[in-house]
């Protein structure tokens, strides 16, 4: 049905030219097949009547007349389009023919992991995600980002994109500062609520592990570091190294826990010592966008949309050389210098996963980069902010964890659920709205968990086939022979798979994926609700076994892209739904 839908795409195109050359020549809108919202109004939907009729300045339902008219003389729709009817201000409803929605059945066995899925372009994308400094275990926020940025990457990479993960974090200014600081009073016997405990100290348990191992003079090794503590409870500088490397181990622990990996990790200290920051803040010297005021040194963001202008350097003395020592400037100009060195780097298309907090950079970055004057476009790089956590579990918030001391950490969320259940749920909400993470249902085996609910679906076609004696020859499947309405609609969902997929990769909305196995999940549930599967006619017989191990297909495919994985066999606690018997 993919080459169907192609094919069909094709000819209204042809048509909608026709038809806007003998209405007086308008715009030729986008030939677009949609899903109708009912599925009683048909299997596929034409909308483009209307905004041709708004161009032409005439009749929509007119426009859809001839519209209908001249796809009814298309080769394409004849062989393919069972009926064509006018529905509504304009809308064009398509009824397939069944040979048309049985194709995808032998499409998806053909791919198999590859449906959907589009060739390799040759063009370079970074994702920056996670990025969370060292100074503490990742939270359910970063948990969050991290499937997030993980998903975006795996739908980026299956249309044909060459994909680098990339984590970014501070490793020098005030929050090390603190950590070393805090590491140290435990070091010396201190803790929290002591006189001598430091006001701004971190106070998590997590504390006292990275000073009981220092005091031991224990090495750690992190993905992009590694490092051997002196024991020296004045070495504050060897506390501060030995506690940034501590804590990329706990990260890189509970990344790999989360199955995320990355290709590399950026330094924010690596700006200053490479000279970036200094070339960056000359750069926008420069280019005449700056001005000192105050004893600052500003940027006229103003002119690139943002709503005021930027300090980039606090309190210098006026006349003071712009390229000053680190730590002198806002955190918006190492941010600058940052995208400028990942556009030369050869990343024409760059996307960040941060949380909403960071609503207010994306204004200034983009100025930044545009008063630089490197060559970069508008709109570099994209964004996808997303909304914090709330978690609940036995009915009351989860506010604090013991080893973290002020949060819920992202290894206590997979500890209470598992990964798959937090991957899911992390995601199956848009990323600018807020959720609640509801542990108790997260460990539900029934139809109310909406990841159970979906891996319950490829488990049960995993139990059929096994009756069955395993995947058949699915060659030989007359797939003429699916024609119960049940089926008619799990092909269409099965078909709507590939647009879907390119529609959530252009998007940056893995949520669409989690909405899109839900909805197959449920065709097929009906499916089996409906109908026998091992029955004595094996030519039917053998036709169901084709669909369900597409079905079973996509099912691994979509799940595969959000990081979850998908059973053979599962016990549920409560009926899914109503049981056919085999």
């Amino acid at each position: 049905m993919i080459q169907v839908k192609r094919d069909l795409q094709t000819a209204l195109q042809s048509a909608l030219a026709e038809v806007a050359a003998g209405l007086g020549d308008a715009p030729v809108p986008a030939a677009v097949l949609e899903s109708p919202r009912q599925a009683a109004h048909g299997d596929l939907a034409i909308t483009a009547a209307m905004p041709l009729a708004r161009a032409l300045k005439t009749n929509p339902r007119d426009v859809a007349a001839a519209l209908l008219q001249a796809l009814q003389a298309q080769a394409a729709v004849q062989r393919w389009v069972q009926s064509l009817e006018i529905a509504g201000p304009g809308f064009i409803n398509l009824r397939l023919t069944a040979a048309a929605r049985q194709a995808v059945v032998a499409e998806v066995l053909a791919a198999g992991e590859c449906f959907g899925h589009q060739a390799a372009s040759g063009r370079r994308v970074m994702v920056e995600f996670v990025s969370a400094n060292p100074t503490g275990p990742l939270h359910v926020g970063h948990g969050r980002n991290a499937a997030l940025g993980d998903c975006i990457c795996n739908l980026l990479r299956s249309q044909g994109h060459e994909v680098h993960r990339e984590f970014y974090y501070n490793d020098a200014g005030a929050q090390i500062a603190t950590l070393a600081a805090s590491t140290q009073a435990r070091l010396k016997g201190f803790e929290p609520g002591d006189e001598a405990w430091p006001e701004a100290a971190y106070n998590g348990d997590y504390i006292a592990d990275i000073a009981a191992d220092f005091r031991a003079r224990k090495t750690v090794h992190a993905d992009d570091r590694e490092f051997t503590a002196s024991g020296d409870v004045a070495d504050l500088d060897g506390i501060r190294q030995f506690a940034v490397a501590y804590l990329r181990h706990e990260q890189d622990l509970d990344l790999r826990a989360f199955g995320v990996r990355f290709d590399h990790y950026f330094l924010e200290s690596s700006l200053y010592t490479s000279g970036r920051v200094e070339d960056t803040v000359r750069r926008l010297v420069a280019s005449g966008k700056t001005y000192e005021k105050d004893g600052a040194l500003w940027l006229r963001t103003t002119e690139y949309g943002d709503d005021k202008d930027r300090v980039m350097r606090k309190s210098a003395p006026a006349g003071a050389d712009a390229t000053v020592p680190d730590g002198s400037y806002t955190y918006f100009v190492p941010d600058v210098a940052y995208h400028i060195a990942k556009f030369e780097r050869g990343f024409a298309r760059v996307i960040n996963v941060q949380g909403s907090d960071h609503h207010g950079t994306v204004a200034r970055v983009r100025a930044g980069l545009q008063a630089a004057g490197v060559g970069i476009p508008p709109g570099f790089p994209d964004y996808v902010l997303y909304k914090m956590i709330t978690v609940m579990r036995g009915g009351q918030e989860v506010k604090i964890s013991k080893r973290a001391g002020s949060y819920v950490t992202l290894r206590d969320l997979i500890d209470w659920t598992s990964r798959d259940a937090v991957r899911f749920f992390l995601i199956s909400r848009k990323a600018d709205t807020e959720f609640v993470f509801d542990v108790d249902l997260a460990l539900k085996a029934g139809d109310e968990n909406p990841v159970f609910y979906v891996q319950y679906a490829h488990a049960r076609i995993c139990s059929v086939l096994a009756q069955y004696g395993g995947e058949p020859d699915h060659a030989h499947a007359d797939l003429t022979r699916l024609t119960a309405p049940s089926e008619a609609a799990l092909m269409l969902k099965l078909a709507d798979y590939p647009d879907m997929l390119a529609r959530a990769a252009a998007e940056f909305a893995p949520h669409d994926v989690a909405f899109y196995l839900r909805d197959l999940a449920a065709a097929f549930h009906t499916y089996y609700a409906s109908e026998r599967f091992l029955v004595d006619d094996d030519g039917l017989a053998r036709a169901r076994m084709a669909l369900l191990a597409a079905t079973a297909q996509v099912l691994r495919n979509a799940l595969a892209l959000l990081g979850v994985g998908a059973p053979q066999a599962m016990v549920r606690e409560a009926p899914v739904a109503q049981e056919a018997a085999a």
